[in-house]
């Protein structure tokens, strides 16, 4: 197996955010979503993904139509995504990523958060260049021939396609989200959720009281309404 496929085993392993916080995210991206692409998802790519991640989520329905409606109104404020980085206690390496309506807001924040726990915020591409920025598909895995899908779909970026419980993964770079996105609506096969995620090329291993340390960081960053995802080079 490869490396997203640890990636993925450890982040498993971790505390998910709740539900009430996972709606609010899933409420932002349907709003830039619709801010880009308009509120129709037959004609809305983001949207259908969107969408997609929030019936995986158990999401109402009504919330999700609510969100939409809501994400139409001109005044309703647009959210911007910006990337912060930095490093935590140890020379552990932290990517975030926001999605805000009030930058100033979210720069204070964060950088109180790095300053609480003994931290550095970085300028912007000191720490990116150390994750591999991916996308993901999840699909059901109904008489599915791993190693003949993975052959097929190489030639649309995927890098890795694994199962996962009783699903299939698929991951490939970030840039080929679209063109296996739109081969598996092609192919009928249903898109349970989809997703980016940012992979550390390295990880690296700490002492159970220095673990403690960063995740106190990690905490504070996670409990963020302005952050959509938090990822870092600490092995898992």
């Amino acid at each position: 197996m490869g490396r997203a496929f640890e990636f993925r085993k450890g982040r498993k392993m971790k505390r998910w955010a709740a539900m009430a916080k996972a709606f609010t995210r899933i409420g932002k991206d349907i709003v830039m979503a619709v801010k880009e692409g308009g509120p129709n998802p037959e004609a809305n790519s983001r949207l259908r993904a969107v969408m997609q991640n929030a019936k995986a989520a158990n999401m109402p329905k009504e919330n999700v139509e609510r969100a939409i409606k809501k994400a139409t109104d001109k005044d309703t404020a647009n959210y911007k995504e910006v990337l912060f980085e930095g490093y935590a206690p140890h020379g552990i390496a932290i990517l975030i990523e926001t999605a805000t309506d009030n930058n100033n807001r979210t720069v204070a924040n964060i950088r109180s958060y790095f300053n609480k726990c003994n931290g550095t915020m970085g300028t912007q591409g000191s720490v990116e260049f150390m994750f591999d920025h991916t996308c993901n598909f999840r699909i059901p895995n109904k008489n599915i021939d791993i190693e003949e899908m993975e052959l097929e779909f190489i030639d649309f970026g995927a890098e890795e396609i694994f199962a996962d419980e009783d699903d299939i993964l698929i991951y490939a770079p970030f840039e080929s989200f679209g063109a296996i996105q739109k081969e598996l609506e092609n192919r009928g096969i249903e898109i349970l959720s989809s997703g980016f995620e940012r992979i550390p090329q390295i990880t690296k291993e700490l002492t159970p009281e220095q673990v403690a340390d960063v995740e106190k960081l990690l905490e504070k960053i996670e409990e963020d309404d302005d952050v959509m995802n938090v990822y870092h080079t600490m092995q898992e």
